[in-house]
C-alpha cells in the first residue's frame, strides 16, 4: 500500500537513509519510491530545505565522468532524525492500537 508523504515523513525517510551512509539524490528517490509514489522532482526541495536547516551537508564526487551530489547527515540532522524517529514510533503505536481493536476515547 502506498501512502502520501508529508514533510516530517519525508524528513524522517531521508535522514534515516543518510544516517546509515551518505547517498546521492537519485539513490534516495529510488529507496523512497518503495513506500511512496512521489515523483523524483519532489525530493529535491526536501533535500534543499534539510540542507538549509543544517541537517544535511553536501559534497560532489566524480562518477563516470560526471559529478554526483552526495548528502551527508550533520549532527543537527542526527538530532532531528532521533526526534522524528521517536515521534514516528509513538504515532505508529497509536495507529496500531486503533487498527488492532479500537482505542478508548479519552
Amino acid at each position: 500500500m502506498i501512502f502520501p508523504l508529508n514533510a516530517p515523513m519525508f524528513d524522517l525517510l531521508v535522514l534515516s537513509i543518510v544516517e546509515k551512509e551518505d547517498a546521492y539524490g537519485y539513490q534516495l528517490s529510488q529507496i523512497i519510491k518503495n513506500v511512496s509514489s512521489t515523483k523524483d522532482s519532489a525530493l529535491y526541495p526536501v533535500l534543499k530545505r534539510l540542507q538549509e536547516q543544517g541537517c544535511l551537508a553536501v559534497y560532489d564526487q566524480p562518477y563516470q565522468g560526471r559529478n554526483r551530489r552526495y548528502y551527508k547527515i550533520t549532527e543537527t540532522g542526527r538530532q532531528r532524525y532521533f526526534t522524528l524517529r521517536e515521534e514516528w514510533r509513538a504515532y505508529r503505536e497509536a495507529v496500531e492500537k486503533i487498527v488492532e481493536g479500537g482505542m478508548e476515547n479519552g
